[in-house]
């Protein structure tokens, strides 16, 4: 099987890339084309001819978004409709990775496949149309929904993760501050890579699925648990989004869940705390690699 990947040096792409080693694997990053550059995009697909191709370029820095709308959904929607039209004309199977901010947060239980979307800020405005774009372009389309990603490929000065982020400034004796009204589902890029590949092996239906760790926390206690597992002290404090007053409206609440997969007789992802520890531990690996 041809698996051509799309933002193969990001946090997911990187993992994406290892999960289907075992396949003919073609990673594409920047150097190769701009997604926005939709002939020479579309040349590439079909001089390739691929059976998978999987898109994780995304234009996903919330605030920017709401700075350069147009660039936002020329990356975000544009770019994607081309290359779903492309995966169709070489009938391969399109995934196109998406995410928890095409929701508005206004419940408090984890949004499943089938909620409705209703995105509160132009990135999520404009992930939700690649979704539409995608499932309308090519028939065989897996939406996959993953959030709050932390992976190996953003450690080590890499283009950084929360992780690393919250590690950094504590063994700088800084003082941490974290939302703690601001609900997600960290997913480990390892964990969000191998469902990607379970889904694709298996040839489950298209459509759309949720891939993220099992549970939901806010960044305030996620930071908090990072700090615990990786035993490092530091000054943690709370606060809310009002008083970060950020550009782009968040939603207070995005915690996903799978309930396709569970139909479907595929394992959901673990815990977001064993996955964390996992990270720690892979990471280690890495720096001394």
């Amino acid at each position: 099987m041809r698996v051509v990947i799309v933002g193969a040096n990001g946090q997911l792409g990187a993992e994406l890339t290892k999960q289907f080693s075992q396949h003919d694997v073609i990673p594409w990053t920047r150097k190769d084309f701009d997604v926005r550059d939709h002939r020479r995009a579309e040349d590439a697909v079909l001089g390739t001819r691929p059976d998978v191709l999987i898109n994780t370029a995304a234009f996903h820095k919330t605030d920017a978004c709401e700075d350069d709308p147009a660039l936002a959904f020329s990356v975000n929607a544009s770019a994607v409709r081309n290359l779903a039209l492309a995966s169709a004309a070489c009938q391969a199977a399109f995934v196109h990775v998406s995410t928890d901010y095409v929701f508005d947060g206004a419940r408090r239980n984890p949004y499943v496949e089938d909620d409705w979307p209703n995105p509160i800020n132009v990135y999520g405005t404009s992930k939700l149309a690649g979704e539409r774009f995608a499932a309308a372009a090519c028939p065989r389309s897996y939406i996959v929904r993953i959030a709050s990603l932390f992976g190996t490929a953003g450690s080590s000065g890499k283009g950084g993760n929360m992780v690393e982020t919250i590690l950094a400034k504590a063994r700088r004796g800084e003082v941490l501050t974290f939302v703690d009204d601001v609900v997600m589902s960290p997913t480990y890029a390892v964990d969000a890579a191998r469902a990607v590949r379970v889904l694709i092996e298996a040839a489950a239906p298209s459509g759309t699925y949720h891939l993220t760790n099992d549970g939901a926390c806010s960044w305030y206690a996620f930071a908090a648990e990072v700090l615990r597992q990786a035993r490092v002290k530091a000054e943690l404090r709370a606060t809310t989004l009002a008083e970060l007053a950020p550009r782009a409206s968040r939603p207070h609440y995005s915690a996903l869940t799978s309930r396709r997969l569970s139909a479907l007789g595929l394992t959901p992802l673990r815990p977001w705390q064993e996955a964390l520890a996992a990270y720690l531990t892979d990471r280690t690996a890495v720096a001394h690699a």
